[in-house]
């Protein structure tokens, strides 16, 4: 887990750890946006029934699309470190072996 030390030195990631936090924090803003689309979209059927219900679907669909973009931005982000972490291990099984 993280710890405050590790601000301080270089030789761990943080961002591993706290990616997973700011990806429920998104999820959370993208639901509280979306919920406020979809009122916005009832409410809007008083004034324009077609109108309000094309607010309603866009915002029932910008929050489908909201929470898979912000998951394959968030796995995008954990790829890269562990990539790193990857690349690290082979470098240090080849030295290890004296080239």
């Amino acid at each position: 887990m993280f710890e405050f030390r590790d601000l301080f030195q270089w030789d761990r990631f943080i961002t591993p750890t706290i990616i997973k936090t700011f990806y429920w924090l998104v999820i959370a803003l993208i639901a509280l946006f979306g919920i406020s689309g979809i009122f916005t979209g009832l409410s809007a059927m008083a004034i324009s029934p077609f109108g309000g219900f094309i607010v309603l679907l866009s915002s029932i669909a910008s929050i489908i699309v909201g929470v898979i973009f912000s998951r394959i931005a968030a796995e995008f982000i954990l790829i890269v470190f562990r990539i790193n972490e990857h690349l690290g291990a082979i470098r240090d099984q080849g030295q290890g072996q004296g080239h």
